[in-house]
């Protein structure tokens, strides 16, 4: 503001131009300025309404007219040039933050932020010729909430001065109400149609105006009160013989449909009519009312629930649909989208029901429309729009124009954008009049596929990483429209061959579908050179296009050919099976192997266990406790092989070394312990004995008793440091540490509490960190009585609305992710991936409220900088897990020949192919399984198989 009355005081001093030139362009700047004080002052009203009385008091001194406030605030910023400058710095930031969104919004047009926060900048700038240009250009992308439309719409009515403004002002509430249906812009527009009654058709205006407003939310049960008392209003107003018989109308128009405050409109009807009422508007107003009495609970349902209410307004939309009303299911649809227009599944269902029931044109084609500029990521929308458009025979141009917004929606899958493709070329398809040799619309048919094939190459490969298409579905269809259509078998083969070139050729069906067109539009000979590449090229069914070649040879062939195809046939399938029995020979092997290190550590075990217990029974008498305890976690020992620990009070004489020890390890003896043994323990990091009675577990009281694990293994007093935080969810009964035989603790624990209610609150507590180490909570359940049992895992489906972020720095917290990422949209959760130590991996998953928000976030954030680390943002879709063989599989009766899965020394390798052939998966003589080892022949050792054997074992049929 400093700066206009700078300007305003500059241009005081400039000497005035001489001419009519001079003064026209006088007269223009003082009506630009004049506009500009309009949007001014209306900023400031509704800074007024927000900031309240007290914003009032600071400006009270700038509110004298036009040339006293110029004249002040020049002075002002004469006298004061700290504040002058001040002021100057904050314009100049408004403005380089609005290049800096008129920016991103060239490079991302459907940014809706970008979009709101431009407008409120330039709202406050006074940029009235720019307001009304980001508005116009936001309005044409998305469909403009309530909000918005209103504070447009008094913008412009604050601002119209003559008849033209006014018409303007008309067009826009007619685009307004188009957009949502929306009782208060409806409210809004019969008002400010009144105040135009005094122009030609004024009154016709108004009452179109109020007619229009009744049929499109009269039946509102809860706002469509106010349109039918300002319409009664406003024709009590009117001084004309005819109109007590419109507001008699009026009142049995509303007392016939069911609406809240029905007694008080019926009491209103009687105070103000002179004759009695009429027994059919009675009739009427109590069938209203036993209505209302039908939807009062589908209504009380929305009014106590919060928003967005979807599952309320599903329930409200299945009640209409059993009554069949067309109106109140329109209407019922529409109120449910102004608070669920980001749900795509809605937008179907409200689409689908108008295409095949109502199926009016300019309904339909609205709803469409409605539903791209709402949710433009979903294909589905697109694809239907196409079809609503060419259903009801709008124009080419038109549809064209459709599709190419349709592939600047930025779809958030490949596959998104071959469905869009396939959806535009059938429609073209259905142009084409195939009896002509060639026509326009054929020309432009093969110019889409050819730039189909080229954008999905180019533009969605280079985004993605792949064109969505790997199975060439797009040139498939070309071909066969080539084909059967065309009569252009030439064309067709080409296609083909490239198909079989982008990596299709290994593959029997993709060759079979090639056999198929050639066989009903082709010609033998290329049928027989179709199979035999695919005799050669095909890897996962050989035998199956081998078969097909024979049978073809058996039915058309000649000798000659019938040779050629037997001599292929048996050289592919002789080299096939050859690599399946080399493959099946290593992995024998390897099976072999890892059998053979499994029974040496069995014996290394074995003789380990003998001489620690020969060791034993040399100790003294005062060692046989500790023998007897010793027994009792013999058990735990043996399933747990890896975490064997030295008797506590087996002490080697000194000069000795305990087998196992370090000593031993490295080949020289320890100095003698001359300390007592209770001492030696303490300086063992005090690894004293615990005399914890060992007591099972009770698995009756699984119900109200949690499992702990993963906690840190140097926890002084496990007990009393878990207890406090357990018992914030109620009575702990017992906080239960498990210790090792030497009196240490092993990282897990039960927490048992009275009620059940407080164990599963304890659920809650689930990775939270003690002393620096997530903590692991899960339900107390033996598996080995319930083996598929399943603890809580994420989600490994596609999650639309949550996004995965990759290269995070490890020391970024959840808080700083939380503060870049909400500047896209509302952040529900955000967990950040880290080890069982609690350590990050620089990895995150961040859940959105919406999937338009999430795919906004995408496209800002991916590639962003955060701490010199270039992070990666996609949206959440893990691989799937595999499933690992349950060992009943490979124990079943006729199975020695299946080796199990093993693992080389180095663990599990990538390629988790199986590799053996299916002829040695058969049964065979049965086995029976030994008490402790791997299966064994219930009579004889199975002799071992030689190469030929094999052989003949793979071609037995």
């Amino acid at each position: 503001m400093a700066t206009a009355a700078a300007a305003s005081a500059s241009e005081a001093e400039a000497e005035p131009k001489a001419g009519p030139e001079a003064e026209g362009e006088q007269d223009e700047a003082k009506a630009a300025r004049a506009r500009r004080k309009v949007l001014s002052r209306a900023v400031a009203a509704a800074t007024y309404k927000t900031m309240g009385p007290e914003w009032d008091q600071q400006e009270e001194g700038v509110s004298e007219s036009d040339g006293d406030e110029e004249y002040a605030m020049a002075s002002s910023a004469e006298s004061s040039p700290g504040e002058y400058e001040w002021g100057y710095d904050e314009e100049e930031k408004n403005q380089l933050e609005i290049e800096r969104l008129e920016e991103q919004l060239s490079i991302n047009v459907y940014d809706y932020n970008c979009h709101v926060d431009l407008i409120r900048l330039l709202r406050l700038e006074g940029e009235l010729t720019k307001v009304r240009m980001a508005r116009q250009k936001m309005s044409e992308i998305f469909p403009l909430t309530e909000e918005l439309w209103l504070e447009w719409l008094h913008d412009e009515i604050s601002m119209a001065m003559d008849g033209l403004d006014r018409e303007h002002v008309y067009d826009l509430f007619e685009r307004a109400v188009k957009d949502y249906i929306c009782p208060n812009i409806w409210l809004e527009y019969g008002q400010y149609s009144v105040g135009g009654i005094g122009q030609k058709g004024g009154l016709e205006k108004v009452r179109s105006v109020f007619e229009r407003a009744l049929s499109s939310v009269g039946l509102h049960m809860t706002k469509g009160l106010a349109i039918w008392e300002a319409y009664r209003e406003f024709e009590s107003a009117i001084v004309e013989a005819a109109r007590l018989e419109k507001v008699h109308s009026l009142f049995r128009r509303q007392l016939a449909i069911p609406l809240y405050d029905m007694e008080a409109t019926f009491a209103e009807y009687e105070e103000w009519s002179e004759d009695p009422i009429p027994e059919s508007v009675i009739q009427s107003y109590n069938k209203a009312l036993q209505q209302l009495e039908k939807y009062k609970p589908y209504e009380e349902a929305l009014l106590q629930a919060e928003a967005p209410r979807l599952a309320e307004y599903q329930a409200y939309i299945d009640f209409e649909m059993k009554i069949g009303d067309p109106a109140r299911i329109q209407l019922i649809f529409e109120r449910a989208l102004v608070e669920n227009c980001l749900v795509p599944d809605l937008w179907i269902r409200y689409s689908q029901y108008l295409d095949r029931q109502l199926k009016v044109k300019d309904l339909v084609l609205s709803a469409h429309s409605r539903a791209v500029r709402n949710c433009p990521w979903t294909v589905a929308l697109w694809s239907r729009y196409l079809l609503a458009l060419e259903r009801h025979g709008v124009e080419h141009r038109v549809i064209s124009v459709t599709f190419e917004k349709a592939l600047s929606a930025g779809f958030i899958q490949a596959t998104d954008y071959v469905e869009i493709w396939q959806a535009y070329l059938d429609y073209l398809r259905r142009r084409v009049d195939f009896k002509q040799d060639s026509s326009k619309e054929l020309e432009e048919l093969r110019s889409a596929f050819a730039r189909a094939l080229e954008y999905l190459k180019q533009e969605v490969e280079e985004r993605f990483s792949e064109s969505g298409d790997p199975s060439c579905l797009i040139m498939q269809n070309w071909a066969r429209i080539e084909a059967r259509l065309c009569n252009n078998m030439q064309k067709a083969r080409e296609l083909w061959d490239s198909i079989m070139t982008r990596g299709n050729a290994k593959f029997a069906n993709m060759w079979l579908e090639y056999y198929n067109l050639e066989r009903a539009h082709g010609d033998t000979q290329h049928c027989r050179k179709a199979l035999h590449r695919a005799v050669q090229c095909t890897s996962d069914y050989p035998e199956h296009v081998c078969e097909v070649l024979l049978t073809m040879e058996r039915t058309e062939g000649t000798l000659e050919d019938w040779d050629i195809a037997v001599q292929k046939t048996e050289t592919r399938l002789a080299r096939v099976n050859e690599q399946r029995i080399k493959a099946a020979e290593k992995e024998a092997a390897l099976a072999q192997q890892e059998e053979e290190k499994v029974e040496q550590r069995k014996r290394a075990r074995a003789e380990k266990k003998a001489l620690k217990k020969k060791k034993k029974t040399r100790g003294a008498d005062k060692h046989r406790a500790d023998e007897d305890d010793e027994k009792e976690w013999g058990d735990d020992e043996e399933e747990q092989p890896s975490k064997r620990r030295r008797v506590e009070n087996s002490v080697p004489p000194a000069g000795e070394a305990e087998p196992g020890s370090e000593a031993d390890l490295s080949g020289s003896s320890a100095p003698a312990a001359t300390e007592p043994p209770s001492e030696l323990k303490e300086v063992r990091g005090g690894a004293r004995r615990r005399d914890v009675p060992k007591v099972p577990h009770d698995s009756s009281k699984d119900g109200v008793t949690v499992f702990v694990s993963n906690l840190p293994y140097g926890l002084g007093e496990p007990a009393a440091t878990l207890r406090p935080l357990f018992e914030a969810c109620g009575d702990v009964v017992e906080v239960r540490p498990i210790f090792s035989n030497r009196g240490d603790f092993r990282g897990y624990c039960y927490v048992e509490f009275r009620e059940e209610a407080a164990a599963l609150q304890a659920l809650q507590l689930d990775r939270q960190s003690v002393e620096g180490r997530p903590m692991f909570v899960s339900p107390c359940v033996d598996k080995s009585k319930n083996p598929d049992f399943k603890v809580f895992r994420y989600s490994t489906a596609l999650e639309k609305h949550k996004l995965f972020v990759s290269g995070l720095p490890f020391s970024c917290t959840k808080e700083e992710l939380e503060e870049i990422c909400k500047a896209h949209g509302t952040v529900k959760d955000i967990r950040l991936v880290t080890n069982r130590a609690g350590k990050p991996k620089g990895l995150a998953y961040v859940e959105y409220e919406n999937e338009s928000q999430a795919s906004q976030a995408v496209l800002k954030m991916d590639g962003m900088t955060i701490r010199e680390n270039v992070i990666k943002v996609a949206i959440s879709n893990p691989p799937q897990r595999k499933v690992p063989e349950k060992p009943e599989a490979r124990k079943a009766p006729g199975s020695a020949l299946l080796p199990r899965q093993v693992y080389g020394a180095r663990g599990k390798g990538r390629t988790q192919l199986s590799l053996l052939p299916r002829a040695l998966q058969r049964p065979s003589a049965a086995t029976a399984q030994a008490e402790n080892g791997p299966a064994t022949p219930a009579t004889t050792e199975a002799p071992k198989m030689s190469n030929a054997d094999f052989a003949k074992l793979l071609l037995r049929k």
